[in-house]
């Protein structure tokens, strides 16, 4: 039969259908790479769709955390803030307690103020004890058994009573240095707070300074005979504030 087309036309519809075979299977191949790499990128998108919400997730619980702590946080300082501010009451009414108390004493034998978070009350030598002694006066008695009174009706207190001298060797053969003698006076105060008046032994400390926390210069006879004291130390009890700070 005669040829319906060309020889030379064939040959080239040929080359032809083999391109578009071959560009037809290329761009399958590219499919089929392509629809892979929309599986992985569906996968990765799924993987960080997942791990964005557990990043929000912990946000959100640190954010929850965070204002927890915070008001936790100004609920304690707000409890620390009171406590200070009670110990300061304690501290004020003490000292006006104990001026009442003592208002028969004059102002050269007893002082009372609020020093360093404390109540300081110093006694002279004058009121307590002759020269060289450690034995209390009746006078002095007398003041102790006034300040003793406030101390009792006086809860969650700490007391040290604390012997003071001049720089003046002592010539007592009783006492060794002047350490002895403070150390023996406050122990003699110590011992008629709570024997005789009954202060709580528990919340009570002797101390002895000897002469070396003066108040005066020990240049002049006035001021050693300002060094020649006893002060007595009145602290609250900070075991709840030391509990808050702790926490």
């Amino acid at each position: 039969m005669p040829s319906c087309v060309s020889k030379k036309k064939y040959n080239r519809l040929s080359i032809r259908s083999e391109k578009l075979q071959t560009d037809s299977a290329v761009t399958h191949k590219r499919l089929e790479q392509c629809n892979i790499s929309m599986a992985s990128l569906e996968r990765d998108k799924a993987s960080l769709q997942d791990e964005n919400a557990a990043v929000m997730k912990e946000l959100k619980n640190l954010s929850a955390t965070s204002t927890l702590t915070i008001a936790d946080q100004a609920r304690r300082l707000k409890n620390l803030q009171d406590l200070i501010q009670s110990q300061r009451n304690v501290l004020t009414n003490l000292k006006t307690s104990l001026g009442e108390a003592l208002i028969n004493f004059k102002a050269d034998e007893i002082s009372v103020n609020i020093k360093d978070g404390n109540v300081y009350v110093s006694l002279e030598e004058k009121l307590l004890f002759k020269s060289g002694k450690a034995d209390v006066d009746a006078k002095g008695k007398q003041a102790l058994s006034k300040l003793a009174e406030v101390l009792r009706a006086t809860p969650d207190i700490n007391i040290v009573v604390e012997g003071h001298t001049d720089n003046v060797p002592i010539s007592q053969p009783k006492f060794q240095d002047n350490w002895a003698l403070s150390v023996a006076r406050a122990t003699e105060i110590v011992r008629i707070l709570t024997k005789e008046y009954k202060v709580d032994p528990k919340r009570i400390t002797a101390a002895g300074r000897g002469e070396y926390y003066p108040v005066r210069s020990n240049d002049t006879d006035a001021g050693k005979a300002s060094n020649r004291r006893t002060e007595i130390i009145i602290s609250p009890d900070l075991k709840e504030m030391f509990k808050l700070l702790e926490q």
